[in-house]
């Protein structure tokens, strides 16, 4: 084949030897094309002044301190100031300021965070709770040993009053950063939202770690992780728990799981074998009411290997009277069911699949058909006959518009929101926002679930609108129409009996709540060395002989999810909505002209939520005027932009205040013509 001109070009540009220009050293290069006697002279000839560059350069360091004073005399002439005698800074070489082309660059925060508690040598057990000791919700503790961690639920906490805008908060793994590959697994006590609430967020920045849980547990999981990120349960690894015979072994964690009594299916305690002690916890937990008086059914706990902590859920140590107990509690369900001359209605947990159930079967007895409104109780229930956990037709279940087809005394209709959420089904209906349903004065209207410390307040603003439109409102202060999933003062007495821990941590509830239980277990005869209580973000370390919370702190304040924005740093946020929600606001629209700074018309005034504005003429007037002076008593025609905003904003402010007393949010505009 004959070779090209373009060819033949290529072929003898690669065989040209290159020019290089030779400056200090040489570098070695790999050659593909056989060295010519020009090339090895080039190469002899700069062996040979590689000595006398280096004396070179030698002589010119050596004199350095000589040459580079006129020298940079020279070329900073021109930026010397007329004080000749004003030391300079030292001004570094330009070699100096220039980043090595081989060298990675990373700015100071970058830097990695130095592990203030786990030193080498150390072999402290550390036990860290980032959420759940100082609220009701966002339960999530640490625990660490050596480079092994473990964690134990990753929940939410539902926001207050005081947090407008929130949908939900989530603990803060500030701490685990760095540390992911640090993480074994991340076990789940149950499904509750306020224990696997933030794990779609979580998991995913932890680098999805193994998870571990029973079924029910794991699958509620996935569906939150897909409502939040489409694809995202397909990264996650799980191991599900189908006994309570599994031994599993995670670095320096054994893991042992055991059988707990809440308010939802599959819950399970867990305990956690490490070289410094064994841990006991058993997540949200109560007596099963089925055990013979004096029974706890946690007796066998006391035999795991001493020393022993018990990290012992507190929620219900503010609850004095008897639990009610689930037999009894169906006994009032179905009675209410039978006589209702009208539909039922019941407001519960949407995780109460088997209180479905139940209600299912009490509704077939007596001719009724059962409708499920709410998004998460209809996906926890199809979660549940997936997995043959719970056996029912869903043929028996009907769309909620079906039932106004029905007489009114054949429907029962169970529905999530009894906690006073905003957008859950029971407040919608209260609210008369509710596509297909409205309260009838002939209606049963039953709240089937106890009130989350915190929510009193919603709780009660929403009987009052269903007290408003129905006859029949029954809850737990008229009827026993709930069972709730947490020990009471006197059965946490027993528990603490029954295992004989070591140590006694109480934890998942409000500060007071702790104390309370660290009083009971004082009165067992527990002494201040052998309680610990924590705060979110205390770091208790347990040796072999002893423990201790550590004097320094781990960051745990609360991360906010708002809309799809994630973030920690949200007090101005917070501060500037309670400002909006409480006295209003305030625009102030100044146009000035560019050239003489002088106003071209009156300054406009726009309030929201501070004052109606024709009702108070007079008060506007006087803030223009205010406002006028502002502009006009300025010492220069140049117009600084940011100096006006912040005089108008503060002198504005105070005017307001003074003639008000309110402190609206003054927002000025700075219009240049």
């Amino acid at each position: 084949m004959t070779e090209n001109f373009k060819t033949r070009k290529i072929r003898e540009k690669k065989n040209t030897p290159q020019k290089r220009r030779v400056v200090g050293v040489v570098r070695k290069t790999h050659r593909t094309q056989p060295e010519t006697t020009q090339t090895t002279q080039t190469r002899k000839r700069v062996d040979n002044r590689k000595p006398q560059r280096f004396e070179q350069k030698k002589e010119v360091d050596l004199r350095s301190k000589q040459v580079r004073k006129p020298v940079e005399k020279k070329e900073n002439t021109f930026r010397q100031s007329s004080n000749q005698n004003k030391k300079k800074p030292y001004q570094p070489k330009q070699q100096d300021r220039r980043r090595p082309s081989n060298t990675k660059f990373k700015r100071q925060d970058d830097k990695p965070k130095q592990d203030v508690f786990n030193k080498p040598g150390d072999d402290k057990l550390r036990i860290i709770p980032l959420g759940g000791c100082e609220e009701v919700g966002r339960n999530m503790t640490i625990f660490e040993y050596k480079n092994d961690i473990v964690i134990i639920d990753m929940g939410l906490q539902f926001p207050e009053e005081d947090m407008p805008g929130i949908d939900y908060i989530i603990p803060n793994t500030e701490y685990l950063k760095g540390k992911e590959k640090n993480v074994k697994a991340v076990i789940f006590t149950h499904g509750h939202m306020d224990h696997i609430g933030a794990a779609p967020i979580l998991l995913e920045r932890l680098g999805n770690p193994l998870i571990v849980g029973s079924k029910l547990t794991v699958h509620m999981i996935k569906g939150r992780m897909e409502d939040y990120k489409k694809g995202s349960s397909k990264n996650i690894q799980s191991k599900l728990v189908n006994s309570f015979n599994y031994k599993l072994k995670f670095g320096s964690f054994g893991l042992k799981l055991f059988p707990v009594a809440h308010s939802i299916m599959e819950a399970m305690g867990i305990i956690l074998e490490t070289p410094n002690g064994t841990v006991i916890h058993p997540g949200d937990w109560k007596i099963d009411d089925k055990l013979k008086a004096g029974k706890t059914g946690y007796e066998y706990l006391s035999k795991l290997k001493k020393p022993s902590i018990l990290m012992l859920e507190s929620l219900g140590v503010a609850y004095k009277k008897k639990p009610v107990p689930e037999e009894e509690m169906y006994k009032n369900l179905e009675k209410l069911i039978a006589d209702a001359p009208g539909r039922v209605i019941i407001g519960t947990f949407a995780s109460n699949v088997d209180r479905v159930k139940v209600i299912l079967e009490m509704a077939e007895k007596y001719g009724k058909t059962v409708a499920v409104d709410g998004f998460s109780m209809k996906t926890n229930i199809q979660i549940a006959k997936k997995l043959g956990i719970v056996k029912f037709d869903l043929r028996q279940l009907i769309k909620i518009e079906k039932t106004l087809d029905l007489p009114d005394n054949k429907v029962v209709i169970m529905c999530t929101g009894a906690q006073g959420e905003e957008n859950a089904v029971f407040n919608r209906i209260a609210n008369g926002v509710h596509r297909s349903i409205k309260f009838k004065k002939s209606d049963t209207v039953i709240f089937s679930s106890s009130v989350i410390p915190g929510n009193e307040r919603t709780v009660q603003r929403v009987k009052d609108l269903i007290y408003r439109q129905s006859d029949n409102v029954i809850h737990s202060e008229i009827m026993d129409v709930h069972s709730g999933g947490h020990a009471t003062a006197a059965e946490v007495a027993d528990v603490i009996r029954a295992i004989k821990p070591t140590y006694f941590v109480p934890v998942y509830a409000n500060h007071y709540m702790l104390k309370e239980a660290a009083k009971i277990a004082k009165g067992i005869g527990y002494d201040d060395k052998h309680i610990l209580i924590p705060d979110n973000g205390s770091v208790m370390e347990f040796s072999k002989t002893e423990a201790k919370m550590s004097d320094k702190k781990v960051e745990a304040s609360p991360v906010f999810v708002d809309g799809l924005g994630i973030s920690n740093l949200q007090n101005i946020v917070f501060r500037d909505r309670q400002i909006l929600a409480q006295e209003g606001m305030v625009v102030v629209i100044t146009t000035v002209a560019r050239r003489t700074g002088k106003l071209i018309h009156n300054p406009d005034i726009i309030s929201r939520g501070f004052v109606y504005l024709k009702e108070n003429q007079e008060l506007i007037n006087q803030a223009r005027n205010k406002i006028r002076k502002i502009v006009e008593e300025r010492n220069t025609k140049e117009i600084d932009s940011d100096f006006l905003k912040n005089k108008i904003r503060n002198d504005i402010g105070q005017f307001l205040f003074s003639k008000t007393g309110k402190r609206p949010m003054v927002l000025p505009v700075v219009i240049e013509v």
